[in-house]
């Protein structure tokens, strides 16, 4: 897979930074998200990284750490470089035995956050990583216990995508008014596909992978829904599928609807005996 050379250019600024701010510290350095699973778009995607010591952050590093990111941001203010910072015994053992530790997100370093903590970013490591230093990403001891994967998915949908689904139900909220532009369907649409995916078939996709699994998934009805979001998706420039934005809407909310009620009957499915 070939890597955007802007995804390269702000690594190699980052490890440059990190390296004269933290000396030592960050002993491997691997891509995720959208540039490993060969999605990124340079105008809308976040670079998601996972940085890998042998120790957790300490103190004084956790300064060096801010500064880095802050120094990264003024000079490369988009797209930003998001990712945890974990030890190569928590990726070895359960995410959710993980301790909560620094997270960059969006030029800041946020000290203690667990949710990043889950089978989604081990699994894509494990299968999909970029290395850009370290061992590589496919030799690393990373727990990747199908089961996990499966509780995770499932409870993401009913946590996240069922109250998210509410709320944009409501025309009033940020979520409902959202949906009235073509990023708000694409990132529910999108979004709740990936968990089909991953209840359905035990692995991980792209929001691309996505739309293109659902329309081999589901009744062709639903294709005109997902067409859309993938072009919005991809940014592109033709004219939309739907010219009224509020059928637009109440299409993809439908669709979201459909598919987490079918993806939780998959996840009751390939959920682990107690």
């Amino acid at each position: 897979m070939t890597v955007h050379p802007l995804v390269h250019e702000i690594a190699d600024a980052y490890l440059s930074l990190v390296d004269a701010a933290a000396p030592g510290l960050v002993e491997g350095l691997y891509l995720t998200g959208s540039t490993a699973l060969d999605d990124f778009h340079p105008e809308r995607s976040d670079i998601d990284f996972v940085a890998v010591s042998a120790d957790p952050v300490g103190v004084d590093q956790l300064a060096g750490l801010e500064r880095a990111h802050a120094l990264l941001a003024a000079k490369y203010p988009r797209p930003f470089f998001d990712g945890p910072y974990l030890t190569w015994d928590e990726l070895a053992g359960a995410p959710s035995q993980a301790a909560p530790g620094p997270h960059a997100f969006e030029g800041k370093v946020r000290h203690r956050v667990r949710s990043d903590r889950n089978p989604v970013l081990w699994h894509t490591l494990a299968h999909h990583g970029v290395t850009l230093c370290g061992p590589r990403a496919q030799e690393l001891m990373i727990d990747t216990d199908p089961g996990e994967l499966a509780v995770w998915t499932a409870g993401n949908l009913g946590e996240y995508w069922r109250p998210w689904w509410r709320r944009a139900s409501r025309l009033t909220t940020r979520p409902g008014l959202a949906c009235l532009g073509g990023q708000g369907p694409a990132w529910g649409v999108l979004g709740v596909s990936r968990l089909h995916y991953t209840l359905a078939t035990g692995r991980i996709t792209s929001k691309r992978g996505a739309g293109e699994y659902a329309r081999g998934a589901f009744d062709g009805r639903w294709h005109r829904i997902v067409d859309e979001c993938l072009r919005v998706r991809e940014g592109r420039r033709h004219r939309s599928l739907y010219p009224n934005p509020f059928v637009r809407r109440a299409h993809a909310l439908a669709y979201m609807d459909m598919a987490i009620e079918s993806a939780q009957g998959l996840g009751a499915g390939r959920l682990p005996l107690r």
